[in-house]
């Protein structure tokens, strides 16, 4: 990528559009083409379809997704599965038809089947059951996996894709019914300590295992890869390091400076019992995280002591 050239970040205001655009820009690109959805709807293929015939963008991140934890997921089955469908395939779509020189998409670490050997490693997709709570989010990322390795197979087209694992930081979604788990616990736990209660739930037993990585890592091995990575498979990016549930809430519970007790819900769902990602060959093209999930934690309090709740 050359600094003047035209890239289209797909949810700019999410939290990994965000953070991707950030990186862009503190490396000096400027010639970014944003789009709100108010201003573009991702699922309608005419609109996208119009939009690249006018932008002709030069190289596309797909960080556009509708997101959410495992309530969320389970819930609102049939709207992940349209939604993100709609919005790779559309995307996709019109990258290749307006030959754009590359596109990386970004997946999720959920593709992976709920059983699979620890570390996930790329290989293991399609090899067993998916976790049931996420399924058709799983599936729409799996669909968009498939479309860049096939745009590539058939069309030769330079489509990448990404396996983020957990991902924190600035902007993400402190919704305690629709969040993920580690913004669920910061939000728990500054509330609880500016409200002087004497404990907080955690949702389930406290013993499933995850992989937390800060955003900003992440656009930084988006970056890297998207200037430099070829191939054909996708990556995953993560650590490549795991904490239980129990310890991560024990965690923030210190950065928070909360004095209360911890109650494990174990009527509420655990999801998957462990995900942990291979990141070797991530590493191998040498790239690994800087931010540690302590340091990151207290990066993102910072942050969230400065909301106002009421209005999320």
């Amino acid at each position: 990528m050359n600094k003047t050239d035209k890239i289209y970040v797909a949810g700019h205001r999410g939290m990994v559009g965000s953070a991707i655009v950030r990186k862009l820009q503190a490396e000096g690109f400027e010639n970014l083409v944003l789009r709100t959805s108010a201003e573009l709807d991702l699922r309608n293929q005419a609109a996208v379809n119009q939009f690249f015939d006018e932008e002709k963008p030069a190289y596309v991140f797909l960080a556009a997704a509708k997101v959410g934890g495992i309530q969320a997921n389970n819930i609102y089955r049939a709207d992940f599965l349209y939604d993100n469908l709609m919005i790779e395939a559309n995307i996709i779509h019109a990258a290749h038809e307006n030959k754009v020189q590359k596109l990386m998409f970004l997946g999720s670490s959920c593709i992976y089947p709920k059983m699979a050997p620890q570390p996930l490693k790329e290989e293991y997709l399609l090899t067993d059951e998916l976790e049931p709570t996420n399924e058709p989010y799983a599936i729409a990322k799996i669909a968009g996996i498939k479309l860049c390795e096939n745009y590539r197979r058939q069309y030769g087209d330079n489509f990448i894709s990404v396996m983020p694992t957990n991902l924190y930081g600035p902007n993400d979604n402190y919704d305690l019914n629709n969040s993920h788990v580690l913004p669920a616990l910061l939000r728990k736990f500054h509330t609880a300590k500016i409200e002087g209660a004497e404990s907080v739930e955690v949702w389930g037993s406290g013993s499933p295992k995850r992989e937390f990585l800060h955003v900003d890592d992440l656009a930084d091995a988006c970056y890297q890869l998207m200037q430099n990575y070829e191939g054909e498979e996708w990556l995953n990016v993560g650590t490549g390091e795991d904490i239980s549930i129990k310890d991560l809430a024990l965690t923030i519970k210190e950065v928070v400076g909360f004095e209360g007790e911890l109650r494990f819900d174990a009527s509420k769902p655990d999801g998957t019992p462990r995900k942990l990602m291979d990141v070797s060959k991530l590493h191998n093209f040498g790239w690994k995280h800087r931010i540690e999930l302590k340091e990151g934690i207290r990066l993102v309090y910072e942050e969230v002591k400065k909301m106002n709740f009421e209005m999320v």
